[in-house]
């Protein structure tokens, strides 16, 4: 080795120990008289001092010519250190450096390599090599093991095997877009990159490997935002001979342990909610528990005042944020064009304000008397002080509407702490979901769900009733993981496809395989696959899961850093039998 210690090694106990030292140069003080140099690797930051009258010149001069993010090896003595430094680990000693060798110089680096950097997001991307080297990156990075180290250990300590499935395999038309891969051998024919191992994992089940796992690369050619990636890791489980409740405990326990283990958090037993609920109370199927807040309806208290907003809705419902009753007018205004935006879609907002004083005061005072604004008030059972806002309109819209409002006033009322944790599980999805676009339905989760039995009579006279033997995990108002009981014979599984549109030819050849396969013994089976990089964002207390991912694309899916996805050359084209037409001066 080339180093006797890391840089985050060295306490008071080593004062005396001639040692060797190698890292980056953080920064330089040079006084005149004493020279520091940080020096940092992966583990820490050691102080070195250089003394005018006690170091040897070429050594000082050494010192004094080494640039930020020099590659350095130094050989120096432990000392105490006369000023102290409490917020570092090593603060109580420094090395006085009797030799200095500059392995690599470093051109200056594009943006300073500190907790608090200078750089913007994409020149950080650009150079992500040196944007891992900042603390809080580092550090995101070593939660990321752990986590994966933890969750290793809890699955094989519950007798699970960990498989890997095949990463070039076949397209499939549900779900997002897939990423395709042209075969060369194979002209005009493609793989796919898997969105999930789905049909390997339930072909794992037939194999009799009752209890599998994966931590897995995945990829979805889809939009992207804060908490997606083209290509991103899921924890991907399946077992056999279970039921539902077998699986909710199972790994419900994983999330325990990985809090506990990882955060030292000792998370409560998770409550369950239907979807039919979180819609009815929250107005989405990832409700934030962390506050309560829920939705009020008062249509039946609104109608036959001639207020044309309220006579016309299917739906008049609210929430109560309590203690904001003596909002001004303009902090309203800002709640009103909030819900107005684009992304959120209401056409106003209506309050009403229980002020502290006891009197009622409401944007639609000239329509309802002070005894039934105080009706509707009961309803949310509000006590002076608090203040109530309304929205009004198709029912599940406006929902969903009033749950953007209602995180909003979570975040403005310092309600959603990143320190603390709500896990819950949703249950009882709909089976299938209605796309305008296509007129027809799809899989709200994917093909292989299975329908509740007591349900299935339903598919052919009320296909959007039909609930799913489905399940989906939320921390804090963010889906973390999902999952269901899977069909398991063929004849279930191609009434299923008929149900979603697919001829029996095309059945055949999607998922042929998988159906053959239920004829030689499937047993029972379900699964769940959690979103890696989304968990370890909600463990790192961040808004986005870029800071969990080594190196992540930009938010146009781009790598900025090695400029990709780029063209290739006309002859690996013609290889791949890929004509593509000229768009500009790019292919």
């Amino acid at each position: 080795m080339l180093r006797t210690h890391t840089c985050g090694q060295l306490r008071l106990s080593d004062v005396n120990q001639n040692v060797v030292l190698t890292g980056w140069v953080q920064r330089s003080r040079d006084k005149g008289s004493v020279l520091w140099v940080d020096l940092r690797d992966r583990y820490g930051v050691t102080q070195l001092i250089f003394e005018e009258a006690k170091t040897d010149a070429d050594v000082l001069s050494a010192g004094r010519s080494l640039g930020r993010e020099y590659v350095i090896q130094i050989e120096g003595l432990v000392v105490e250190r006369l000023s102290k430094n409490d917020k570092l680990p090593t603060g109580e000693i420094e090395v006085k450096v009797s030799k200095v060798k500059v392995l690599n110089p470093s051109k200056l680096p594009p943006f300073t390599i500190e907790d608090d950097t200078d750089g913007g997001e994409e020149l950080r991307m650009k150079y992500r090599y040196l944007d891992l080297r900042r603390n809080p990156v580092r550090e995101s990075l070593q939660l990321r093991h752990k986590m994966a180290q933890h969750t290793r250990m809890f699955l094989d300590g519950q007798n699970f095997i960990e498989v890997e499935t095949p990463v070039l395999i076949k397209s499939t038309p549900e779900g997002a877009r897939d990423f395709v891969v042209p075969s060369r051998i194979h002209n005009g024919e493609f793989y796919a990159l898997p969105q999930s191992p789905q049909t390997f994992k339930q072909l794992l089940m037939v194999s009799g490997f009752d209890r599998y796992y994966q931590i897995v690369k995945c990829f979805r050619d889809e939009d992207l935002r804060a908490d997606r990636q083209p290509e991103f890791t899921q924890i991907d489980c399946e077992m056999s001979f279970i039921t539902q409740e077998d699986i909710l405990n199972t790994f419900e326990g994983l999330i325990r342990h990985l809090f506990k283990q990882v955060k030292g958090v000792e998370l409560p037993d998770v409550p369950r909610m239907k979807y039919d609920e979180a819609m009815q109370f929250y107005g989405s199927d990832k409700p934030d528990t962390r506050f309560d807040m829920k939705f009020v309806d008062i249509t039946d208290l609104t109608k036959g005042k001639n207020f044309q907003v309220f006579e016309s809705a299917e739906l008049v419902v609210g929430i109560n944020a309590k203690g904001c009753s003596e909002y001004s007018r303009k902090q309203i205004d800002e709640l009103t064009e909030f819900v107005k935006r684009p992304q959120v879609g209401a056409k106003g907002l209506v309050y009403v304000q229980y002020r502290t004083d006891g009197t009622i005061k409401s944007s639609v005072d000239k329509f309802y008397s002070g005894d039934e604004l105080k009706g509707w008030t009961d309803k949310f059972n509000a006590e002076p002080g608090d203040l109530i806002l309304l929205l009004a309109g198709e029912a599940f819209s406006t929902r969903k509407q009033l749950n953007e409002l209602r995180l909003l006033m979570g975040d403005r009322l310092g309600f959603r702490d990143k320190n603390k944790f709500s896990a819950l599980w949703v249950l009882d999805f709909p089976l299938l979901e209605w796309s305008e676009e296509t007129q027809r339905y799809h899989a709200m989760h994917h093909p292989f769900t299975s329908p509740k039995p007591e349900d299935i009579k339903l598919l052919d006279t009320d296909p959007g009733k039909v609930r799913a033997n489905a399940y989906d995990m939320v921390i804090n108002g963010t889906e973390v993981g999902g999952g269901s009981i899977r069909i398991h014979d063929r004849a279930t599984q191609q009434m299923m496809f008929n149900h979603l549109g697919f001829s029996e030819a095309e059945a055949k050849k999607q998922f042929g395989f998988l159906m053959e396969a239920f004829e030689f013994g499937a047993p029972p089976h379900g699964g769940i696959a959690f979103g890696f990089d989304r968990l370890c964002s909600i463990f790192g207390g961040a808004d986005s899961i870029r800071d969990f991912i080594a190196f992540p694309k930009n938010n146009a899916g781009k790598d900025v850093m090695i400029d990709t996805p780029s063209t290739i050359s006309e002859e690996q084209l013609k290889e791949l039998g890929i004509e593509v037409k000229v768009k500009s001066d790019k292919l």
